[in-house]
């Protein structure tokens, strides 16, 4: 079983994209992907986009990995969001800008909907795009001194219908009409008093903090997390209950696999359960 007081230890991270700007570490049971555009604010252009659904996509497959962190290269931001230079390209009409809106659709589809628990890392700003990366993942660790927005009145722009689902889930409709209206970008304490982010650590202590909750989350059993994450997007999109049979017997899968029994046995033999995802 994973260590809960374990942080990974520095190591080389590796590529995934030609030009470096999306980092992987691997070090099962937790992954980390860093954007990694420093200069740029991390800004995620166009490829990126596509790049880091691919990366997450690979990782929920690795039955090895139980949780992922996303964070930003460097101590000023998370991610400053879309690059803007990518705009005259790839959203100067509206037929451009359907295709670049699906591929922004496509990573946050991808992060909400990933069996494996995700985890934002945040230091400095998550502006844009970046706070609506960080709003679809499952947790939210800011340092203090972060801010987080979602200007894009200040560009003459709209989010999309998921990026806004998933933003008034998290906060409700007025904080997320605040956050918009205001195009404001607010201090990591009153993104945790709205419930924008879940904690705000110390900056020193950032990493620290984080890799202890992924490390705790990573230490459970996975197909737990896997369909209590599947049961909440259910009832999201179905606040009626009107299930089908098979989303109704959903939370009764469990039932049937080796982690529950593994997990009630040592419970009852008062030892630490190791789990498989089984």
């Amino acid at each position: 079983m994973p260590d809960s007081t374990a942080v990974p230890t520095a190591v080389a991270d590796s590529p995934v994209d030609s030009d470096g700007y999306i980092l992987l570490r691997c070090e099962p049971p937790i992954a980390t992907v860093t954007i990694n555009r420093p200069a740029q604010r991390n800004a995620i252009s166009f490829t990126m986009w596509t790049q880091l659904t691919e990366t997450l996509r690979e990782l929920d497959a690795d039955r090895s990995v139980r949780c992922v962190v996303i964070t930003g290269a460097g101590n000023e931001a998370f991610s400053a969001g879309a690059d803007i230079s990518d705009f005259e390209q790839y959203r100067s009409d509206s037929a451009k800008g359907r295709i670049y809106n699906r591929a922004v659709d496509g990573l946050l589809e991808t992060v909400a909907e990933m069996a494996t628990p995700v985890i934002s890392m945040i230091r400095g700003f998550a502006a844009g795009g970046g706070c609506e990366l960080a709003v679809a993942t499952d947790l939210r660790i800011a340092a203090a001194g972060s801010r987080l927005g979602i200007p894009v009145a200040r560009l003459g722009i709209t989010i999309g219908h998921r990026e806004m689902y998933g933003l008034v889930n998290l906060v409700g409709k007025g904080n997320a009409l605040y956050i918009l209206l205001s195009g404001r970008l607010l201090d990591a304490d009153e993104a945790l008093r709205i419930g924008l982010v879940n904690q705000v650590a110390p900056a020193d202590k950032l990493a620290e903090v984080t890799y202890r909750l992924a490390a705790d989350i990573a230490a459970l059993a996975p197909l737990s997390h896997a369909v209590n994450k599947r049961t909440l997007n259910q009832v999201l999109a179905k606040p009626s209950l009107d299930l089908t049979p098979e989303e109704a017997d959903l939370p009764l899968t469990q039932f049937d696999t080796r982690d529950y029994q593994e997990g009630f046995r040592a419970f009852l033999e008062k030892r630490r359960p190791r789990f498989i995802g089984e």
